[in-house]
């Protein structure tokens, strides 16, 4: 197949959007695909060989006047779509989703020309444009890794005062893409718990939507020899986000004995931030190490191997890369029982502990029965390992997503030939 892999945001060191295309493309071409990567900034890093094909962002959000203006040509800023975009962001709409796939939509006829694509593969974009995509003949599949819903509801729950969920409701493009999700020719999702939730909140049924997992590069991801143990406990991920728990993890090591301890890694926490403030209210100073600085792929993955265990509190997870990449590192990982995470730990207590959501207590007994037991989590590190050899590899990732892009091509070209 000749495929069209979109992904609005190809960042690799932010989220996993940029590095489930890169390694999904990888894949591919391995495979005999030609796969093309059409990506909005930061690009993410492709293999030798793969075309990209950047779609330019004016990255008005969030920058306060007169900031926007200051940029080589000014005159940018009247192209109807920028326009349109800067007005929205002065209101606190995330406009890039819907901009980005306006934006391929009018260089479609053009890339579609010049490289006859079979289908198109969307992550988690959901534009308006896919639909002109679509409607130009090329069937368009979308994975959606989780319901943009649950991050609303997450802030809901930090802060259910009516001006922000007012705030958090405009943010989110949740009604486009309620909308475009029920008119592409098929959705995809990452776990079980995606497709329940995908049924819930965009009224797909779950027997219309296929699961297949992500991988974990288990040659990046491994242990790392000689590395001396920093800490008890390593949290990876982007604390300001309300459901990834930070409230939950920081409640429950203050419950423990004063000489466990926690990293986390983060390179965005603001100084007066959820972390920060978390950390002064339990009384955590002295207990807990911030790793402030974007870190490149080898030192996340030398982080890894300076801590005991790593700890996933998070209230959802449409997959959870870093319970993947910690257990590929071989660490044992103490988590909620949400989302998928008991799909990638496993609920046998073999690699990982699971406690329940929200329970500062239970998660903090389950923190101790790893960490107080050395040759039980060595077991457990190396018992999370295999299961990600033998589950979320990209091969097979990319191998179960094939599958699905060709039953759609074969699907769209029976329709037109009944047409």
């Amino acid at each position: 197949m000749r495929i069209a892999l979109l992904t609005y945001r190809g960042n690799m060191f932010c989220g996993g959007q940029g590095i489930y295309a890169a390694y999904l493309a990888r894949e591919w071409k391995k495979a005999g695909h030609d796969v093309h990567v059409i990506a909005g900034p930061p690009l993410p890093e492709l293999d030798p060989g793969i075309p990209l094909h950047e779609i330019p962002n004016a990255n008005v959000f969030g920058v306060p006047h007169p900031d926007f203006v200051r940029r080589e040509n000014p005159l940018e800023l009247f192209n109807p779509i920028t326009l349109w975009e800067l007005g929205v962001s002065r209101f606190g709409v995330f406009p890039e989703m819907q901009s980005f796939g306006l934006r391929l939509l009018t260089r479609w006829r053009q890339l579609q020309r010049r490289y006859r694509f079979d289908v198109v593969f969307d992550n988690q974009c959901l534009s308006w444009g896919l639909l002109g995509i679509q409607a130009a003949g090329t069937p368009v599949v979308s994975v959606i890794h989780h319901p943009l819903h649950i991050d609303r509801e997450a802030d809901f729950a930090v802060d259910p005062r009516l001006v922000k969920k007012i705030k958090r409701t405009l943010y989110f493009p949740l009604f486009m893409q309620e909308i475009v999700a029920r008119r592409l020719a098929k959705i995809v999702t990452v776990s079980e718990a995606s497709r329940t939730e995908i049924e819930r909140y965009f009224g797909i049924p779950e027997r219309d939507v296929d699961v297949v997992y992500n991988g974990t590069d288990l040659d990046i991801f491994k242990p790392t020899p000689g590395m001396a143990i920093e800490t008890d406990l390593l949290f990876v991920g982007r604390t300001e986000d309300r459901k990834k728990g930070m409230g939950t993890l920081l409640e429950a090591l203050s419950l423990l004995p004063e000489d466990v301890t926690l990293k986390i890694v983060d390179g965005r926490i603001p100084p007066e931030g959820l972390v920060p403030r978390l950390i002064r209210k339990f009384g955590l100073e002295k207990r807990v190490v911030l790793v402030e600085k974007m870190l490149d792929l080898p030192d996340l993955v030398a982080q890894y191997s300076t801590a005991r265990a790593a700890v996933v509190p998070s209230f959802f997870e449409g997959f959870g890369f870093p319970a993947s990449e910690a257990m590929a590192c071989g660490l044992p990982v103490i988590a909620n029982a949400a989302g998928a995470l008991p799909e990638v730990v496993g609920t046998d207590g073999v690699a990982g502990l699971l406690a329940p959501p929200r329970d500062p207590q239970a998660l903090a007994k389950a923190i101790d029965a790893v960490i107080s037991d050395p040759e039980r989590a060595a077991a457990m590190g190396r018992a999370a390992r295999e299961r990600v050899a033998q589950c979320f590899q990209w091969d097979q990732a990319a191998a179960g997503l094939a599958k699905v892009l060709e039953e759609t091509v074969h699907a769209a070209h029976r329709r037109s030939r009944a047409a």
